[in-house]
Order: C-alpha cells, then sequence, then structure tokens
C-alpha cells in the first residue's frame, strides 16, 4: 500500500476502498480499467447480515404460533417454572415492541384443534395485531401461507426478530424461508423452545449455518437501544418492571 493511499483510507476516502479491492483482486476477477463498482452495489456488499443491523426503526417482531396448547409440546422446558419464563420473555417482547413503535406480526397454527388459542395476554398487550393475526388451518411453514408472508411483507421492516413455538417446527422454516427471501432474520431462543434438547441444538446450529443470529430478549432489546437514554429505554425499563424480571434475575437459575 503506497503512503498516499494508507492516507486515504484512514481518512476513509472511498476511492481508496476501490482501490484496496482491486489490489486484493485476482486478474480474472479485477474490474476492467474504467468501470467502477457502483454504489448501490457497494452498500450492498457490506450492509450487514446480523443482530447489530436491528434498529428500533428497521426491524419487525414476528411471533409464531405462541399458543396454550403448543407450549405443552415443547419438551425442551423442563417444568411449568420454565414455561413461565418463556412467557414473561414473550410479553416482555411484545409489550417493548408496542411501546417502541416496532411492527409485531402475530400468527396461529389451527386455533380449535389441540394447539389451541394464543396466549390470552396477546388480546390486552396487542389487541390490534391479535386481531389481525394470521390464523393458518394447516400450513406448517408459516412462510408458505401467503397471508402470513404478505403480513411480514407489509411492515417494510427487513430486519425480523422472529421466535417460536415450538423452534424446531414452528420458528426454523420461516426462519430460513424468509432469510433465503432476503431478509436480515434473527432468532429468539427464550421466547422459542423446541420439542426435545436435541432438537434444540440442531435448531441453533442449523439457524447459525444459515446465518441467522440466536439471540435472547435483553441483549436483543439493549444492543437495538444502543444507549439508556434513548427514549425507547422508558418502554425497556417498563417492561422489564411490569413482567418481574430484575425479581426473577434475582431469584436465579433461570432457563
Amino acid at each position: 500500500m503506497t503512503q498516499n493511499l494508507r492516507r486515504q483510507f484512514i481518512a476513509g476516502s472511498a476511492g481508496a476502498v476501490a482501490a484496496l479491492g482491486s489490489l486484493s483482486s485476482s486478474p480474472a476477477t479485477a474490474a476492467p480499467a474504467g468501470h467502477a463498482m457502483s454504489p448501490h452495489k457497494t452498500k450492498e456488499a457490506v450492509m450487514k447480515q446480523d443482530h447489530s443491523a436491528c434498529k428500533i426503526d428497521n426491524t419487525a417482531l414476528i411471533l409464531v404460533d405462541h399458543q396454550v396448547g403448543t407450549i405443552g409440546w415443547a419438551g425442551e422446558l423442563a417444568n411449568e417454572a420454565e414455561r413461565d419464563q418463556l412467557k414473561m420473555w414473550v410479553r416482555v417482547m411484545a409489550r417493548f415492541a408496542k411501546s417502541a413503535g416496532i411492527p409485531v406480526v402475530l400468527t396461529s397454527s389451527l386455533e380449535g384443534e389441540a394447539q389451541g388459542p394464543l396466549l390470552p395476554e396477546f388480546k390486552t398487550l396487542l389487541p390490534k395485531e391479535y386481531e389481525q393475526r394470521i390464523q393458518r388451518t394447516g400450513v406448517i411453514n408459516a412462510w408458505d401461507d401467503p397471508a402470513f408472508a404478505k403480513a411480514v411483507r407489509a411492515t417494510g421492516k427487513k430486519n425480523l426478530l422472529m421466535g417460536g413455538l415450538t423452534t424446531d417446527v414452528c420458528l426454523v422454516p420461516p426462519a430460513l424461508s424468509a432469510k433465503a427471501e432476503g431478509f436480515n432474520v434473527v432468532a429468539l431462543m427464550d421466547i422459542s423452545a423446541a420439542c426435545t434438547k436435541i432438537a434444540a441444538q440442531n435448531c441453533r446450529d442449523i439457524l447459525q449455518r444459515a446465518g441467522i443470529d440466536t439471540m435472547t430478549v435483553t441483549p436483543m432489546i439493549t444492543s437495538m437501544l444502543g444507549n439508556y437514554k434513548n427514549p425507547a429505554s422508558a418502554g425497556f425499563f417498563e417492561a422489564f418492571g411490569s413482567e418481574g424480571v430484575f425479581q426473577a434475575f434475582a431469584k436465579g437459575n433461570l432457563r
């Protein structure tokens, strides 16, 4: 690297970045002289595709099949206390999303069967979203339901925080489908639970191999806030206070 180029790079020069790219390219792949990479393609090439890309104003929350019957199929959860913990984190995310103006899409599967209705908390915390929920009548991968995929696209957000019960059947398939369509998907694992512990590990492996970050509620929200002086922090602390999160932390032994 020449001294002049080094100075340009330190100064953040776009020309230096392009020059560095040409220096690292092989002769077979180097761009022809006089044909600079378009700014649009350059931006796409460096666009983040992980949890750090998720901000308050560019992200939607997608909750798949958090139903009163389905939670009983999540054998990864050892007991009623762990099922209560999952519901606590779902309520925290719902409260925070509502307070921060983050769009929320709800979907359910076969509510009239063993899966049962969505958790009743949604009626209170997200009344509009509950009424507009996508009620699937047999489609397993939620993304294969045109109404669900349309509702997600209609949020206008390219970053999706997704959770589902169960992880292996309700979360992984639509997460992979959304990722394949170009969405940046982050899987929230403490609002999801798999049928077995083996399935839980398998799901994490599959998601991570697909380039989907696996996160939990607390670090995800604080990452989105960036600063406790962010106005959205009020909703964060309100959600934690309302759901007894700090008391749960103090008690310990959380899932």
